[in-house]
Formats: C-alpha cells, structure tokens, sequence
C-alpha cells in the first residue's frame, strides 16, 4: 500500500522590526493551501497589515521560484494584491507547488501551497498471491493514467467470505510498490474476498472485488541444490538434477516442474514445459563443446488437496555447464574430403535417429534416453573404427603410392 505524503514549507524572512512579532500584523496568504482540479482557475489574494507601510502595488508574486508576470496582478487595495492563474497544470511534485508573495526587496512575507491534481480512479489489475502459505501478499496498480499528482492513500480491504468482517491490511511495509501484506489469522479453507480503496481530498474510489483462496495462489521459493553435469560422453546430452523447495517438504502436494535453457552466447531461451514431478531430467540434442546456462521453476499443484496449480516460482539462478567435445570434429585424416563424406553420412544417420527421439518420446524419458544412449554408443564406436580402418587404408594405399614413385625415379 502506498501513502504519498508531502510538506510544502514556506519561511517569512521579512521582518519590519517592532510589527511583525505580533500575529496580527503576519501578512497573510488567501485561500491557503488549496486543492484544486486539473484546469481549473485561481485567484489569491495578498493581504498586509496597514501597519507595516507597505503598499500593495509594490508587492510581486512567484510560483515555484519564478516570478509571475505583472499582467496576472490586480491592487484589491493598498493593502491587498490578488494574481489570477487559469488553467492549471498538475503538480510538479505531491508535496505541492508553491505561491508566494514577495515586497519590492524580495523578501518573502507569505506562502501558500497550491495542490493541483485529479480524484482518484478505480484500482486496477488486483493480484494475490501466498508465500508457502505463509502470508497473503496483493498488488495494484492506480487507475487510469496513473497517478492523481496529490497525496493519495490506498487501503487493501478484505473479509472471509461468507461470514467476515470487513478488515484492512496494516502490513505496507512490502518492496513493492502498490502492495500489502496480510499475515497473521489466515483461514486456509475459507475464499476471501479482497479490494482496493483509493482516496484523496477531490474524491474516492473503489476497485472490483476479487475472491481468492489461499492454496490457488500458493507459490514457493525455487528449487535447490540445481546441478548440471555431462552424460558420459555423450556430446549433445546434459544431465539435470535438483531438489524440491525446502520450505514444501512438510506439505501434501504434487510439485510440477520447468526447465529452461539457453546458449552462452544466446539471450534466447528455450523452455521444457513436460518435466512433470521428477526432479532430474535429460537435455538431448545439445550443440557439442558448448557451455549452456540452465534454471529450473517450481510450481506447487495440489496442496492440501486443491484442484488448481499454484503460481511459479522464481527461477534459479543459471547454472553453467559445458558438453563434451564432438571426436568426430576433432579426429584426423589423411583424406580430408573422404573424411568430410563419412561425417556427412553419419550427421544424416544422427539427424533421422534423433528425429525419431524427438518425436516419439520428448523430454525427460529415462525408457527412450537409455535406448538412445546405447544406440549414440555403438554408433560412436563404430565410427571410430571405420575412421580409424579408413586412416590406415588411407595412409598404406598412400605409402606404397610413395614408394612406387620412388623406385621408378631410381631406375630412372
């Protein structure tokens, strides 16, 4: 909840010795510290005390530090200077602007506080949310363009909803701006219902009531204990692993988890919506010898029995971990065009197989990443033979091209 207070301070500086001492001969600001909608007009009147032999014509005004011009005066009497401003503009500041009326020296002998705003209007977007069921956390946003410009104060409200009494929120306290917290004599089993109050010295508003039940809106601190590691060598695969929230492990509930991941140098990330209530999952089909940054989120469905999904957590914070580098990009060959041949054949070989993962069995299933497992297995070790057999063929059909050349260039 937020109260926007201010304080508009004026000092009389002018004192005419003997006079001014006494209350009466004060010169005196009329009306004092108006409020006032946006566009409209005001006239105020200077007024000073006949005793102090000062003439009203030879007095000025300023509005927030600068002068006002001449043309907006009128001399009431000798006593008493008026300025006439139309058309306001908001305030600068919730604190008010500040007229003043100064005499011929510039010194100043009265102040007034002019608040220049609009009533408030209804409260919009009311959101709730529980912290482990801890508290009951809302916030808002002021209607319309936003803010009146004056003070405004905003009052969260709230009662069970059958048979409670009407009550505020006293706890604003809260980081956010816009927001209350409700956190003593929470009823777990029993709707609310909740609404904003706005109001300042032009008007008031109310927002839409809304009915929240507490475990709909529960959420929970992230996942701990997120560890990302390499899957053997396997180059396009990272093992992810964490731990439910600490502070749910007392409660009856089905958490239901997210992953997402991205690149290092990648600002994009890529989200796995189907990981369910397991607590570690497979990323397969990963770029070999690349480092990635990996978060996981909580959501805390079905606690104490509730048929609605909670409300996500914050994700983690990113954990770094790199895959394996690819061997068949970094094995050699005495044959570089026969080697990028039989690299090809195998990335289509990959291709199709994956195509196959992905299609069949996507996300974290352990049944379809152990089958791809062995198959990336076997088909790594028979590429390494195959390269290994074709580098030999290669080399020796090379040799002995070698040594024909030079027995013929010996004879010769």
């Amino acid at each position: 909840m937020k109260t926007v207070l201010g304080l508009c301070l004026v000092f009389l500086t002018a004192r005419a010795p003997g006079v001014l001492s006494l209350s009466t001969h004060v010169p005196i600001i009329h009306p004092q510290d108006p409020v006032l909608r946006i566009g409209s007009n005001l006239t105020a009147s200077c007024w000073v005390h006949p005793d102090l032999g000062i003439h009203a014509s030879s007095l000025y005004w300023t509005l927030n530090g600068q002068q006002l011009p001449s043309s907006l005066y009128r001399v009431l009497s000798p006593t008493n200077l008026s300025v006439t401003l139309a058309a306001l503009s908001a305030s600068r500041q919730t604190s008010g602007d500040n007229l003043v009326c100064h005499n011929h020296k510039g010194h100043i002998l009265a102040g007034s506080c002019l608040y220049v705003g609009m009533p408030p209007e209804k409260p919009v977007n009311l959101t709730c949310w529980s912290k482990n069921t801890k508290d009951l956390t809302c916030s808002w946003a002021p209607g319309g363009r936003g803010e009146t410009n004056i003070s405004t104060k905003y009052k969260l409200k709230y009662k069970l909803r059958w048979y409670g009494t009407e009550k505020e929120c006293k706890d604003n306290t809260h980081t956010l701006p816009y927001s209350c917290s409700i956190t003593q004599d929470l009823h777990l089993f029993t709707p609310y219902e909740i609404w904003v109050e706005a109001s300042n010295q032009l008007g008031k508003a109310k927002s839409d009531v809304i009915t929240v039940d507490i475990l709909e809106v529960v959420t929970t601190d992230p996942p701990s204990g997120v560890m990302v590691s390499r899957v053997g060598q396997l180059e396009d695969q990272l093992s992810v692993r964490w731990e439910a929230p600490p502070a749910l492990k007392d409660f009856l509930f089905r958490a239901k988890y997210q992953i997402r991941y991205r690149l290092e140098e990648n600002q994009e990330w890529k989200v796995m919506d189907d990981v369910g209530n397991q607590t570690s999952c497979r990323l397969a089909g990963l770029r070999p010898g690349t480092v990635y940054f990996v978060q996981v989120r909580c959501n805390p469905v079905g606690i104490y029995g509730s048929r609605k999904a909670g409300i996500w957590s914050e994700w983690t914070h990113p954990t770094a971990a790199s895959t394996p580098h690819s061997e068949r990009l970094m094995s050699g060959s005495c044959d570089s065009k026969s080697s990028g041949d039989s690299n090809s054949t195998l990335r289509r070989e990959l291709k199709q197989f994956f195509g196959w993962v992905r299609k069949h069995a996507y996300g974290c299933s352990s049944m379809s990443m152990k089958l791809y497992d062995q198959w990336r297995v076997l088909m790594q070790k028979s590429h390494k033979t195959r390269n290994q057999v074709g580098k030999h063929r290669q080399c020796r059909e090379a040799a002995r091209t070698n040594t024909h050349v030079r027995s013929r260039a010996a004879k010769t």
